[in-house]
């Protein structure tokens, strides 16, 4: 074995392919295999009661979660950026975990930043059990490599704040601060967010209130940002049915205050299956009745070889809501082991602001 602890893209696509997760098989079994049956992790259940800092950190009898933040960005000179953070890890196999380089869990990461003239992302690899990667709850920290997430003197696991949020990659670098006086919250059911009509579902909750200021240098050039960020954490062990072909998220973060997260799970045949989650500038949140919702795609794009909606209207009557999204830049593509769409977005219509869009399975 070698010393360098770092695991290969070979080894990680090999780990993957081995549990039918290889890019391959994203088509056939929803994006990156994730509608594959799980039977033998930990299932997601209604009722389950949180626990902060506790949930904050790993959650190894389920297949996969993410740590996942993005922020709207902008400039001393009111120049348009965004930010992307995510750490995912992957359970190769269920049951008593292994020490060192047997251990089961695979760890991925992506990064990125946008502006309206360019798009750069990178992502890494890591395996479990050698100390390249790892989260703890308390203190909090969710690091793989020099990429990291770390709570800051004055931590409160309520509101996941203050942290400190850092990435190098070879032609782009950042380190946000990111700051919230409210709690987190909790989508779907107090948590519990189902994905399908059946059984599927994830645990998910988010903290939409971060307030971010720092450093963002791109070509070494570098730049004082501020704005706001949102961040989501998930964990599941099939959140996906085998017949849903991937997503298309949307965070938004209204100039009134209010935030909105929607997502579409699209389905081969048959309806789509719709959630929401409309948040006041308080904290409070009212979970959306999906036939409240209308939300569609508008003008596409051809990027990468693929066909995107980019442009998305949403019309929530209950809310007298009717937008328009635009992205920042049309080719925020992410080309990374299992390639997806994600970039900064504005809008406009009844409601206005910025906030982020997801694409998988295109």
């Amino acid at each position: 074995m070698s010393a360098d602890p770092r695991i290969s893209r070979r080894a990680f696509a090999s780990g993957l392919a081995a549990i039918g997760l290889a890019p391959r098989c994203a088509l056939a079994q929803g994006f990156a295999g994730l509608g594959e049956r799980a039977d033998d992790y930990a299932q997601v259940t209604p009722g389950k009661i949180f626990s902060f800092p506790a949930d904050h950190g790993p959650h190894l009898d389920f297949r996969i979660e993410w740590w996942y933040v993005t922020a709207n960005l902008v400039d001393g000179d009111g120049a348009a950026y965004g930010a992307q953070w995510t750490l995912f890890r992957q359970a190769l196999t269920p049951g008593e975990r292994s020490e060192g380089w047997d251990n089961q869990q695979i760890w991925m990461a992506h990064v990125a930043v946008t502006r309206a003239d360019t798009h750069r992302f990178a992502e890494t690899y890591a395996r479990g059990g050698v100390g390249q990667a790892n989260v703890s709850a308390n203190p909090f920290e969710a690091f793989i490599d020099s990429w990291a997430m770390r709570g800051e003197d004055g931590f409160d696991a309520n509101t996941v704040s203050p942290l400190e949020l850092t990435a190098q990659a070879k032609d782009f670098s950042y380190l946000l601060r990111l700051s919230a006086d409210r709690p987190l919250i909790l989508q779907g059911d107090r948590g519990y967010s189902k994905k399908s009509e059946r059984e599927q579902a994830s645990y998910y909750y988010s903290q939409p209130f971060f307030k971010a200021r720092g450093q963002l240098a791109i070509d070494d050039r570098s730049h004082e940002v501020t704005g706001l960020a949102w961040m989501d954490r998930e964990w599941s062990s099939q959140p996906l049915a085998s017949d849903q072909t991937g997503w298309d998220w949307l965070a938004l973060h209204c100039n009134s205050g209010e935030k909105l997260m929607l997502y579409r799970m699209r389905e081969k045949s048959g309806p789509n299956y719709i959630s929401g989650n409309w948040i006041l500038p308080d904290g409070t949140a009212r979970q959306l009745a999906p036939g409240d919702i209308d939300m569609t795609p508008g003008a596409t794009s051809d990027i990468a070889g693929h066909t995107l909606p980019l442009q998305w209207q949403v019309k929530i009557p209950s809310l007298s809501l009717s937008i328009a999204s635009t992205a920042l830049n049309p080719k925020a593509w992410m080309g990374t082991s299992f390639a997806y769409w994600e970039g900064p977005i504005s809008f406009h219509g009844s409601h206005t602001g910025v906030g982020y869009l997801e694409l998988t399975g295109y």
